[in-house]
C-alpha cells in the first residue's frame, strides 16, 4: 500500500468503491440458501452460514488481511494499520437470515465492509489505525432465540456457556451447531483469537427495514440510536363453561375482557408523535373450542420507544390498567425483558453526516426501530450505524429489495467515513 490515511483521502477511497463487484458479491451470497421464491433461508449456524462464512475468509489473502474466528463464532477479517499498536475501527453486521428472508438484511452490511476494505486498498492508502470487518453470528434468532447472539457474548452482556446451550426448534443446541461450523473454518485454517478484543470504533450499515428514506427520497441516512424495548405477557383468567347455557351477566370470558385490555392498553399507547411502536403480536385463547366460554387468553406486548422515560411512563399505566376487572376476569401482567434505548454518540455521528455532505449525499437522520448487533457494541466503543433505504420498507421477506445505485451510496458514505476514522 502507499501513503497513510488522511481526512482528504476520504473522498477517493468512497470513490473507489466499484458497483459491479458489490453487484457480484450480492449476487453470489444469495445463492447460499436460495429459496425458490428468489429470497434466502440461511439460518445462523447451518450449513449455507457456514459456506458463506468460508467464502468471506477466503477473500482476506487477496486484501493482505488476516482472517480469524471467536469462540461464538464471529469471523473477523483484520486490515493492519501503520501503528499497530492502536486499537482498529470495525464495520459489519450478520450474515444469517430468516426462514423466508430477504438477500439484503445483514448481508448487505458485511459486504459494504468487505468492498470498503477493497477500496481502500484500490486507492492505495495504508490506514494508520487497523481496520477490521466482522460478521456476528446468530444476529436473527430465527433458529436460536435469543438474536444478536455473537454479538452479546462478544461484549459480555450473555455468557458463552449459556448461549451454547440454547436450542432449536428440533432440539439441537447452538453449541454443537457452533462446533460443526468451528470445525469447517478450522479445516480451512482460520485461527482462533479471543473475545472481547478492543475497538475504537463501530459503524454497522444495514437496510433501514422501514419507509423513511424511501419516502423522503434520499439514498442513505445517519442513524442517531436505537430505540429501547419492553416485552410483557398479559394473561386473563376467566371461567369456561357452555356457549349455549350460560347468560351474558354470568358470564366470565376471558377472550371479551383480553379483547377490551387489549384495545385500553393500545389507546394508552397512542401518541401524536407516532414515536411509539405497540403490537400485539401473539394472542393465545384455552381451551379454544368452538362451543366453550373461553377461560384463559394470553397475549404478547412489544412495546418501544427511543426514550427509557416514556417506556417506563407507559409501563406504569399498562400496569394500572392491567389491575382492573375486564369482563368480571383478573389480568396480570408480566413483564419479560427490557432493552434500554441506546444513543449513539454525537462526535461518531457527526462525522458521518459530515462525510455524506462532502460526498453529496442526502443522508438525514433517523432512529432504528428494529435491533441491530450495534445495540451492544454501543456498550463496548464508539458506535453508530448507516441505513439504506430498501423498497417499499420491506424486509423478513423473499421480496425484500435494494436498488444497486442506493447500495452503492451507501458503501461510499460508509468507505470514506471507516478511512477518516482510521486516519
Amino acid at each position: 500500500m502507499g501513503k497513510t490515511t488522511d481526512s482528504s483521502d476520504a473522498k477517493a477511497v468512497g470513490e473507489a468503491v466499484d458497483p459491479a463487484r458489490l453487484e457480484r458479491d450480492l449476487a453470489f451470497l444469495a445463492t447460499l440458501g436460495a429459496r425458490d421464491d428468489g429470497g434466502v433461508a440461511r439460518l445462523a449456524l447451518d450449513a449455507n452460514d457456514t459456506q458463506a462464512r468460508l467464502w468471506l475468509a477466503e477473500q482476506a489473502a487477496a486484501l493482505g488481511a488476516n482472517a480469524s474466528v471467536d469462540a461464538i463464532g464471529n469471523l473477523f477479517l483484520d486490515l493492519p494499520g501503520s501503528d499497530p499498536t492502536l486499537a482498529p475501527v470495525v464495520t459489519g453486521s450478520h450474515l444469517d437470515s430468516q426462514p423466508a428472508g430477504g438477500r439484503y438484511d445483514g448481508a448487505l452490511g458485511v459486504l459494504a465492509g468487505l468492498e470498503a476494505l477493497r477500496a481502500l486498498g484500490d486507492a492505495g492508502i495504508q490506514p494508520r489505525r487497523p481496520l477490521s470487518l466482522v460478521s456476528w453470528t446468530n444476529e436473527e434468532g430465527a433458529r436460536f432465540a435469543p438474536g444478536t447472539s455473537g454479538s452479546a457474548v462478544f461484549c459480555g452482556v450473555r455468557g458463552l456457556d449459556e448461549t451454547r446451550a440454547i436450542r432449536d426448534a428440533d432440539g439441537v443446541s447452538l453449541g454443537s451447531a457452533l462446533d460443526e461450523c468451528l470445525a469447517a473454518l478450522d479445516a480451512a485454517g482460520i485461527p482462533r483469537r479471543p473475545l472481547a478484543t478492543p475497538m475504537h470504533a463501530f459503524v454497522e450499515l444495514h437496510i433501514e427495514q422501514g419507509p423513511i428514506l424511501e419516502r423522503v427520497g434520499a439514498p442513505a441516512g445517519v442513524v442517531e440510536g436505537i430505540q429501547g424495548v419492553s416485552w410483557f405477557e398479559v394473561t386473563l383468567s376467566g371461567s369456561a363453561n357452555h356457549a349455549g347455557t350460560t347468560p351474558r351477566a354470568m358470564r366470565r370470558d376471558a377472550l371479551e375482557g383480553a379483547c377490551a385490555l387489549a384495545a385500553s392498553l393500545r389507546e394508552a399507547a397512542r401518541d401524536e408523535a407516532d414515536r411509539v411502536r405497540f403490537t400485539i403480536g401473539k394472542f393465545v385463547v384455552s381451551p379454544g373450542s368452538v362451543n366453550t366460554i373461553p377461560d384463559r387468553v394470553t397475549f404478547s406486548i412489544d412495546l418501544r420507544h427511543p426514550e427509557a422515560a416514556t417506556l417506563d411512563a407507559l409501563s406504569a399505566s399498562f400496569r394500572l390498567l392491567a389491575g382492573q376487572p375486564w369482563a368480571g376476569c383478573q389480568a396480570t401482567l408480566t413483564p419479560l425483558s427490557r432493552i434500554e434505548p441506546v444513543d449513539f454518540p454525537a462526535p461518531l455521528t457527526a462525522l458521518l453526516a459530515d462525510t455524506a455532505e462532502d460526498l453529496a449525499l442526502t443522508a438525514p437522520r433517523l432512529m432504528s426501530g428494529a435491533f441491530h448487533d450495534a445495540i451492544h457494541l454501543a456498550g463496548h466503543c464508539p458506535t453508530a450505524m448507516l441505513f439504506v433505504p430498501c423498497r417499499g420498507g420491506l424486509s423478513h421477506h423473499p421480496d425484500e429489495h435494494v436498488d444497486l445505485d442506493e447500495a452503492v451510496a451507501g458503501t461510499r458514505l460508509l468507505a470514506a467515513s471507516l478511512a477518516r476514522l482510521c486516519a
